[in-house]
């Protein structure tokens, strides 16, 4: 018996997530692909894996004690990996990050920079993911490393099975058409001041949209958002349109449009850049490299995570 590893993660997967739709999904191949190996994976085994429950496909108890094995020939696999790394003291590997839009712009060039004057032989691939989905992707092996946020005034809970390095500490600033909070010559302005005006911010499901709710609430307001949109780079257009005004971070300033200005808070409200990888990739000296790199960067444009 020969068992594919590229088979036993999809039936990992199909055992985590319950359903060959989710599990397709998590990998980023279509379900019907997904069940076409899992039926190989079954015929190569040569007993029965699966069972049809009404719509559901259900793993038979030899099916769950595969995916356990599964389980412990992947995390091996990782290990193996690991220990060639070490060997060949990471000259030459691949890591693949998640990445979202305002890091890709505003640090990830300087990073990889710095990484390919330090260490040509380690090469990353980007991958854009929502910071809400970037530890998800870890933990699921779909990324290596992954850049998340966590705001003070919105803390997010951390997966048990991760671990995680501060790169780096923005401060959120006001963006504004020009002229419309005239008066402040550059600013530093109160977020309660901001009370009456139009809001462009992102929607309360998002780490973000829900950080500056928590933060209008506690300066006595409740945001009014007449537009709700998701990426810093939109939010900046429409308040250069004069559509109301939102709040950026400082990686996000770069990609600013004319018609725009940005003042600073006079509380500020923070949020910690980190790299989010599995517990076990924790010696990667590659990953440790990448993480070098980011912080690096992040000095660099005066954004060092605290103790760094």
């Amino acid at each position: 018996m020969e068992l594919s590893l590229h088979r036993l993660r999809m039936l990992r997967e199909l055992n985590r997530r319950g359903t060959v739709t989710a599990a397709a999904s998590a990998l980023h191949y279509t379900a019907s692909a997904v069940s076409q190996q899992l039926a190989q994976l079954e015929r190569d085994v040569g007993a029965r894996l699966f069972e049809r429950v009404g719509r559901r496909v259900q793993l038979t108890e030899l099916g769950k004690l595969l995916a356990e094995h599964a389980e412990e020939i992947l995390e091996s696999v990782e290990r193996a990996t690991l220990a060639l790394e070490e060997a060949q003291e990471a000259r030459t590997v691949t890591l693949r990050a998640g990445v979202f839009a305002t890091m890709a712009a505003g640090l990830l060039p300087g990073a990889l920079d710095l990484l390919a004057q330090r260490q040509p032989g380690i090469r990353v691939r980007t991958k854009q993911l929502a910071p809400e989905l970037s530890a998800q992707a870890v933990k699921d092996g779909e990324v290596d490393i992954a850049f998340t946020v966590n705001y003070a005034d919105a803390p997010t809970p951390w997966d048990a099975n991760l671990l995680g390095a501060p790169v780096a500490v923005e401060r959120l600033h006001v963006a504004a058409p020009v002229g419309v909070l005239g008066g402040k010559e550059g600013g530093p302005i109160a977020l309660s001041d901001l009370a009456e005006h139009p809001w462009i911010m992102a929607g309360p499901r998002s780490h973000f949209g829900r950080a500056v709710r928590a933060a209008c609430l506690r300066n006595g307001f409740q945001l009014r958002v007449t537009h709700e949109v998701e990426e810093q780079s939109t939010a900046m257009a429409m308040a250069a349109a004069g559509l109301g005004i939102t709040l950026v971070s400082d990686l996000g300033l770069a990609l600013a449009p004319p018609g725009m200005e940005a003042l600073p808070l006079t509380t500020p409200i923070t949020r910690t850049i980190s790299l989010a990888y599995r517990s076990t990739a924790a010696r990667r000296p590659a990953l440790q490299m990448v993480i070098d790199v980011v912080r690096a960067a992040a000095a660099d444009l005066g954004l060092s995570a605290a103790g760094e």
